[in-house]
């Protein structure tokens, strides 16, 4: 499947409290702000960059078809109208991503959130925001198997996957974290599907 196929880089994914944009290079200075709070490197597992790092990261994660990159927006903070294809700095709050990583079977995806802004926590966004890239991974991405991995530490996002039926199957003491799985069955499909309303966007 092509990305033109799918619609990688010109699909937006409109929910009842946030709004998922493809991550552009207008994103990056802010994302690279958020990327200095050392609590965020730990929760992600990420390392520092520079801003030029950064932008090169974005276009690499634009280019790549095993990965889907969605800069999260808050509804309650976008000016005026949302208009397609526009970045909406003032709403940007954090990112959701999909890896494709799994050779052995293209219908294992590893899905990732991060609420980056306080201000937008603990209002559900992130729930949201994980329905809404799982049920889009599903419909157009045919994957069936969900994995996360998350800090021991991380008692939100723990807490966050397990309520929407993930399950642990592993723990690494050397890297203190834990790794989640969630199978889409048919009646899992339908819950999700239930969950969730979703308006798909394209350029």
């Amino acid at each position: 499947m092509g990305e033109s196929d799918r619609g990688k880089g010109n699909v937006s994914l409109e929910g009842e409290k946030v709004i998922l944009v493809p991550y552009m290079e207008d994103h990056v200075p802010k994302y690279h702000q958020w990327m200095k709070d050392p609590s965020l490197l730990q929760a992600t597992a990420s390392e520092p960059l520079t801003l030029q790092e950064e932008y090169r990261m974005q276009l690499s994660w634009f280019q790549d078809p095993t990965k889907e990159t969605f800069i999260v927006l808050d509804k309650d903070l976008v000016v005026g109208q949302f208009s397609h294809g526009q970045p909406h700095l003032e709403a940007m709050v954090g990112d959701v991503n999909l890896f494709m990583n799994d050779l052995d079977d293209p219908h294992v995806a590893e899905v990732e959130i991060m609420i980056a802004e306080p201000k937008s926590r603990r209002k559900g966004l992130g729930k949201e925001s994980v329905l809404m890239m799982i049920t889009f991974a599903i419909e157009k991405l045919g994957i069936n198997i969900f994995r996360t991995k998350i800090g021991d530490s991380n008692g939100a996002s723990l807490d966050l996957f397990q309520k929407l039926g993930f399950v642990q199957t592993s723990y690494s003491s050397t890297f203190k974290e834990v790794t989640l799985e969630l199978q889409i069955t048919q009646p899992k499909k339908e819950e999700i599907l239930g969950l969730i309303k979703m308006v798909i966007k394209h350029t």
